[in-house]
């Protein structure tokens, strides 16, 4: 359980306008991490308006996005982004369940190619260190311009922050149905 209560739509009528911000940004939905974040709505429009320019105004496809935000969510232990994004976003972008799967093992790696195991040794390093290597910077550097990794660096670095929110509050994943 959630450790903190989560806003439902029909008791804050106030929020209706920002839900069905929120709403129209995710799908139709009002997942959990937003019922939460409720509680602070410009930090909870913030937070959408960020996801939101991640996936529509980058220039990274949405299979590499997938591979570094799933990737995040089994190195920091929270399976509620991963729930998120497996199999309804990482199947569209071109990913398999069997690549979803690789994601959580250390040598994910080699079932990917050059591009995306330089970005997969980026994440590593962001997520479990913070500092990254030379070597590590310096293979994404040959696969990526400029915008990719500054792109692909704020990708990494807002998912580190999302994994920590939701794992530090113990957001519930959603029921089926």
């Amino acid at each position: 359980m959630a450790r903190i209560s989560l806003i439902e739509e029909g008791d804050h009528p106030e929020l209706a306008g920002l839900i069905a911000k929120i709403r129209a940004g995710r799908r139709g939905a009002l997942i959990n991490v937003y019922k939460l974040l409720l509680h602070a709505p410009p930090l909870a429009e913030i937070w959408l308006a960020l996801i939101n320019a991640l996936r529509t105004y980058s220039v990274l496809d949405a299979r590499l996005r997938e591979i570094a935000i799933i990737r995040i969510g089994h190195l920091n232990r929270v399976d509620y982004v991963v729930s998120q994004h497996v199999p309804q976003l990482a199947v569209p972008a071109g990913l398999t369940i069997e690549e979803c799967a690789a994601l959580a093992t250390p040598q994910a790696t080699a079932t990917f190619g050059t591009n995306e195991q330089a970005a997969i040794a980026y994440v590593d390093a962001m997520t479990r260190h913070v500092q990254v290597p030379n070597d590590v910077f310096a293979r994404l550097r040959a696969c990526f311009d400029q915008r990719q990794i500054v792109e692909l660096t704020v990708l990494i670095g807002t998912y580190n922050m999302h994994t920590r929110v939701v794992a530090a509050l113990e957001i519930d994943p959603e029921l089926p149905g």
